[in-house]
């Protein structure tokens, strides 16, 4: 799993250097490159790999596309660690890319990578179809706006310090971390013209991000800055809507292992081309011991 995850996280990097090389030369290139390059592991384009192998796609493609999703990731951490967000200095244990270069300057380099993402999926060299390639762009932009992470964004800073439902908190967390999840799954199975298979894995998407919020959260809950690399224990303070606050540490971990067992149910009748994404959703469930 983590030589795989390794060799995918090099790959997607080096696709990225590349592009940002061939792009005109600007006071933002630098900013956007920190920001991308912050030494995250790349699980979601590990995920876009995992459903690529059950669907035969083309390893290019997968790297190709896993860039475009890792724009979009880097932005939305860009933005997410604002004083106007959630105020973090640190990220992947690092300054934040506004306290490195103000932020101003951050807020427009993730504005550039988010419509980086865009130019990826368009660029000629992704070498699938016209109808496939707009179906991907019309999906990765739903997935990044108002009904994807920056509403889920918004909702996240809505509910501090409110009492809000567990459905609800679900409902936030699939916007701002699931529908991106949402967006690796279904990706290969729009490369792949399988088109009837999209809203079975846009679910196990929502699901997986679940399940990597839910961790996410137990490693801020426990205080585990190590493996954080950023400021622990915030959500309490800031009184963040979490299923934890809701269920408890345990009962969040059952659910958590509940959607696990869902995913891995509907993954059944792909049998061992499904063991990669399995691999996958147990080391996310993992990251916090």
């Amino acid at each position: 799993m983590q030589k795989r995850l390794n060799k995918i996280a090099t790959d997607t990097n080096n696709f990225l250097k590349k592009y940002l090389k061939k792009q005109n030369k600007t006071d933002l290139i630098k900013p956007m490159s920190y920001g991308l390059f912050s030494g995250g592991k790349k699980i979601r384009s590990k995920i876009i790999y995992d459903i690529g192998s059950i669907f035969k796609i083309n390893y290019r493609s997968v790297i190709h596309i896993g860039a475009a999703v890792e724009c979009i990731h880097a932005y939305s951490l860009i933005h997410d660690d604002l004083p106007c967000m959630d105020d973090d200095d640190f990220r992947r244990g690092k300054l934040s890319t506004h306290k490195k270069f103000g932020e101003s300057t951050a807020v427009l380099a993730g504005n550039s990578l988010l419509t980086l993402a865009f130019e990826i999926l368009s660029d000629k060299i992704l070498n699938i179809n016209d109808k496939k390639k707009n179906l991907l762009i019309n999906s990765i932009s739903k997935c990044s706006g108002h009904e994807g992470v920056a509403g889920g964004q918004f909702s996240d800073l809505n509910f501090e310090k409110k009492k809000i439902s567990l459905n609800k908190i679900i409902d936030m967390q699939i916007k701002k971390t699931g529908k991106l999840f949402s967006f690796c799954c279904l990706a290969p199975v729009i490369v792949s013209g399988k088109f009837k298979e999209i809203k079975k894995f846009e679910k196990i998407g929502e699901k997986i991000g679940l399940l990597f919020q839910i961790a996410d959260d137990l490693i801020d809950y426990n205080g585990n800055m190590q493996i954080a690399g950023k400021k622990t224990q915030k959500d309490l303070a800031r009184g963040k809507a979490t299923i934890i606050r809701v269920l408890g540490q345990q009962n969040s971990i059952n659910y958590a292992n509940i959607l696990k067992e869902e995913i891995f149910a509907t993954l059944k009748k792909y049998g061992k081309n499904s063991n990669n994404l399995k691999a996958s959703v147990n080391y996310i469930l993992n990251r916090n011991k």
